[in-house]
Order: C-alpha cells, then structure tokens, then sequence
C-alpha cells in the first residue's frame, strides 16, 4: 500500500467512525498538497459523498484550509465554493495570496468568479483586476504582489522589524527588496545577509544590486527557466521604468515548467492540450482533442498513396520492393522524430536558438552519415541472410538489396535533416516548435522516403 492510500485509507476510517476530532488532529500532521489528493481521491472512487467534501473542508485549520484548496483541482474548488456562505467565501480568499487567488479565478466560470470577487475586499479586488491585465503567458500573469520591501537607508535592526510587522502575510520573506521612494528597483538582500549583519549595519552597505529581474510582459516559460539556470528562489518583476510590480515565487515556476512540458508532449504527439487530467477529462473532450489532427494526418497521408500510386507499374515489374517499403517508412519517420524531439527540448531550455541552425545541420548531418551507414549495413545482411537465403525469395537480388540500403542511408540522412530544422524555422516564424515533432516530420519524410526509394530503384534496376 502506497503513502498515499495510507492517508486516504484512514482520513475514511476516521470519516466513516465520525471521529472528527481525531480526525482533524490526523489531517493538521499532513502535507496540504496530500489532504488535497486523497479528498480527490475519496470522492473520485465514491467512498464519500459530494456533500462529505466540505464537511471535511471545514475541520481543517484556516492557513492549512487555504493551502489545502490551492492544491486541489479546479473542479473541486467549484465544488468546495457552491458549498461555501458567503463569510466562508470571504474568510478562505483572505487567506490566500494574491496569486493563488488569480489561479483560481480563472479556472472558473463568471458566475462563480462574480461571486468571489464580491467576497473579497476593493484593495485585493484592484489587485486582481491588474493581474488579470496582463496577457496569459506573461511573467505579470503569475506573478504575486506580496513581498517584503525595504529602504536602502534602513538599520538590519529596522529592517527585522518591518519583516516582523509585514511578513505574515506575504508569500516568502527570505528574500527582502530594497526600493526607492518611486519603487524602483535598487537591490535585494536575504534574511540570511541580514541574519549575518550587525544590527546598525546600513542595509545599502550590503545590499546585492547586480539584480537579474524580469519585465512584466516577458514569457513566462523564459522566467520559469531562469529558475533552473540561477536556482533563485524568488525572482523580482519590474515595468518599464524599473519600478518593482510583484515578484514569481519558484512554485509558481515548477507549475509553468509542468504545464508547457505537458503541453509539449501533447502537441508532438498530436493531440491539441487539454485543460483536465486524463482520468478526469471526459470521453467528448478526448475526442475533441484528438480528431482534428488525426483528421489532418489522414488527409496529409494521401500523397503517400499518390506517390506509390505514380510507380506502380514500376512496382509491378519488381514486386519485391514492396517489401521494404514499410521498413524505411518507418526509419524515417523514427529519425525524424529524434531529431526533432532532441530540437525541440533545447529551444525549450534555451540551449539552442534560430542562429544556430547551421551548427544543428552540420551536427545532424555527420550523426545521419554514421546513424545511415549502420543501418544500411545491417539491412544488406538482413534482406541478404533472411529475406535470400532463408526465406528463399526469388526477387531478392544484390541489386535490389543494394537499392534499398541506399535509399535506407539517404531516408536517414533526409529525415534527420528535415527533424532537426523544422522545428527552428517554427520558431523563426513564431509557431510553436513542439507542432513540428512526430506527426508531421513522419508524414513529410514518409513521402521522401518513398521518392528516393522508387527514384533509385527506376534508376539502377531500370524500371
């Protein structure tokens, strides 16, 4: 039995007993990331109620409640807000931080965020609202106002005592930003500094000032990577005129990280992004993510057809060809996708951008030749031993060997080619990478394939 099913075995006990004081003493001991798993859980395999949900919603302590509804999807978080009054509403939303809060409200529907937005007080409501500005994929979309700020003019002394005074409720206070009388962002220190500092120390004496920050409208997967690449735990954000706006907290990151990972995978594999997990998604929505590119590939496939279609008398006199075709088809489109595969996840990190293309080329050209030449090898003792010898096929012939070896290197080299600039001119032209991965790259490449197959074998065995 997992960790998990421990948790979720015994918050039922304890449920199903009515144990309730037990059993909120059991949850206070949990992670709130846990609590929210295992109530999904419960309610998704049917050992409680939909109406239990709150009911165990509200034995938990208020920061633990508030922590807890974070982590929990979206679904459930409507659930858990039809359910609550409206002081219950307003008490939960005050104890959430501002980004968290925005998270929310965007995963609902507008009359569940008309409600919220009534239950919180003017000054965190325009806070919402200026968040809410700001496009989808920008750093000021998930970004959090809530941060320690400081005068550079300030003692250490005085410094511990704005953090004692205002950092209950702010999102991390490791991190204090140092800011002049127009906001504007003069440096950073860490409690670890401050910890370290004589009390009279002047905060501008030992301040950092070379701050790496980010602009409000910048990507947020490019800020979300600079975390990796500086292992900060919080980064600041400024508008144009270096004024400090808000800052990205590194959970707020790894959840970007996650969701354009996930949405990578999706797009190379054909499938357009879906807004709920696998096992919570419905068949429709599956369908509907599905079909249109499936629909696509199937059309695209066609000029595969017309291409065999256009040497079938070719085939008719060498009828032993069309055993392969199947084989390089399907090298191709496996080289295809390694290459591209290999792309894309560099220009997601960074590693790689538009200029670089003729490296990647030069690159891939040199691995295709060897990646090429072994199969082309194998492939010759293959259809030589097994297709000649033992199966005793009387098409096979060295010649014919010889062409589909050929067209075997040629198909690796093409497609790796092809892979691996793809994705850098959809880059180049403002299209997402990851659509450039296995569905399409195969497609083109099998049609490749199948030119330089019928066009060698029309030249050497002269068809």
């Amino acid at each position: 039995m997992t960790e998990k099913e421990q948790f979720s075995e015994k918050i039922l006990s304890l449920l199903q007993e009515k144990k309730y004081s037990a059993l909120q003493k059991y949850m206070d001991t949990l992670n709130p990331a846990d609590i929210a798993e295992c109530m999904e859980d419960l309610l998704d395999d049917g050992e409680i109620a939909e109406e239990e949900l709150p009911r165990i919603f509200r034995l938990l302590p208020k920061e633990l409640a508030s922590d807890t509804f974070t982590e929990m999807d979206p679904e459930f978080q409507e659930k858990l807000i039809d359910a609550f009054s409206d002081k219950e509403l307003a008490e939960l939303m005050g104890d959430m931080f501002l980004d968290d809060t925005v998270d929310v409200i965007e995963e609902m529907p507008a009359n569940v965020v008309k409600r919220i937005l009534k239950n919180v007080d003017s000054e965190t409501r325009k806070s919402i609202n200026q968040v809410l500005n700001y496009p989808e994929d920008s750093a000021g979309s998930i970004m959090t106002i809530e941060y320690v700020d400081l005068r550079p003019s300030m003692t250490v002394r005085e410094a511990f005592a704005r953090i004692r005074q205002t950092g209950v409720d702010k999102e991390t206070i490791y991190i204090c930003y140092i800011i002049g009388p127009t906001r504007k962002l003069l440096g950073l220190v860490s409690v670890r500094e401050l910890l370290l500092a004589d009390d009279d120390t002047v905060l501008r004496d030992i301040m950092e000032t070379n701050i790496i920050s980010v602009s409000t409208q910048d990507d947020r997967e490019d800020v979300a990577n600079l975390f990796a690449k500086y292992s900060f735990g919080a980064l600041p954000v400024v508008d144009k005129e270096n004024r400090l706006v808000g800052i990205v907290t590194v959970d707020d990151a790894i959840d970007v990280l996650q969701e354009e990972a996930t949405e990578d995978i999706e797009k190379m594999a054909a499938i357009t992004p879906s807004e709920h997990p696998y096992l919570r998604a419905k068949t429709w929505e599956i369908w509907k993510q599905r079909i249109p590119w499936l629909l696509l590939l199937m059309v695209s496939a066609t000029f595969t057809g017309m291409i065999i279609t256009g040497f079938e008398n070719a085939l008719a006199a060498q009828a032993a060809l069309m055993a392969f075709i199947p084989m390089l088809m399907d090298t191709g489109g496996n080289s295809g996708s390694q290459a591209s595969v290999t792309v894309i996840r560099n220009l997601s990190l960074g590693e790689v951008e538009f200029s670089d293309i003729g490296k990647v080329l030069w690159k891939e050209l040199r691995v295709s030749l060897l990646c090429g030449a072994t199969l082309a090898a194998v492939s010759f003792v293959k259809i030589m031993l097994i297709d000649g010898l033992l199966m005793k096929n009387p098409g096979i012939t060295v010649t014919v060997a010889v062409v589909v070896c050929l067209t075997l290197l040629l198909t690796v080299v093409a497609a790796k080619l092809v892979g691996c600039s793809l994705p850098l001119l959809a880059k180049r032209v403002g299209f997402d990478p990851a659509v450039m991965a296995s569905p399409f790259i195969t497609t083109i490449v099998d049609a490749l394939s199948l030119i330089l197959y019928f066009r060698i074998a029309t030249d050497i065995l002269h068809l």
